[in-house]
């Protein structure tokens, strides 16, 4: 049973109402890997807007597995101490994690983040020796726009990310980074600038399957149901 741990902020654990772009994963590893697999987290519930917590389980289609290790409002400086309990109880085989976005906007600079992704690493190694690690650099959102200085530490951050995955990739341990999704747009993926609507959840778990099929041969090309 292979064990995948979905690992975010508000746009992996998402809102009440929604699939997430988790579901889509699930739904297309379904047809694509030709093994037993599952999705694994100590959380499962959505973000509630009306009470501002992650208390719904008022998912579109709540028939997956719904696990996962994301929160709204969280980013690296959260997951990096919470990782290494979470790879460990839930014995998860590969992380897939997309992060970045909150630390950026309200907690650390660029170059403070990129430490984190390194703790968070550590932590999950220490864990689990022998853990995969798929990560998405940071997507484009709205502020992007209007705040020429958050765009250019989302640009710098990056580009530290892409350096800190080749630097810390092993072949015991491998380290990926995903390629964005080419065609993401968030005037037209997002509701709000920010979180992905069905096609921008389609996108972001078509990035996660495209790059887990290209480099581990995990599943295949992703296809939109």
């Amino acid at each position: 049973m292979l064990r995948f741990m979905p690992v975010g902020d508000s746009m992996t654990i998402g809102s009440a109402g929604e699939h997430t772009w988790r579901y889509r994963l699930w739904q297309h590893l379904c047809g694509a890997y030709g093994g037993p697999f599952t999705l694994v987290g100590p959380r499962e519930t959505l973000h509630d807007p009306s009470t501002d917590e992650p208390t719904s389980y008022a998912y579109a289609d709540p028939d997956f597995p719904r696990a996962h290790l994301a929160g709204w409002g969280e980013g690296w400086c959260h997951m990096a101490p919470l990782i290494g309990d979470a790879v460990r109880s839930c014995r998860a085989d590969v992380l897939l994690v997309s992060l970045g976005l909150i630390d950026l906007g309200f907690y650390t600079n660029a170059e403070q983040t990129a430490d984190n992704v390194r703790a968070f690493v550590a932590e999950a190694r220490a864990a689990r020796p022998r853990i995969r690690t798929a990560v998405m650099p940071v997507i484009r959102n709205i502020r992007v726009e209007a705040d020429p200085a958050f765009a250019d530490q989302v640009a710098h951050f990056n580009e530290l990310l892409a350096k800190t995955v080749a630097d810390l990739d092993t072949p015991a341990s491998p380290l990926l980074l995903v390629p964005p999704p080419p065609s993401y747009d968030f005037h037209t993926d997002t509701y709000d600038g920010t979180h992905p609507n069905e096609s921008g959840e389609h996108r972001i778990a078509g990035a996660f399957a495209e790059a887990l099929w290209r480099e581990w041969d995990l599943g295949g090309p992703y296809e939109q149901a």
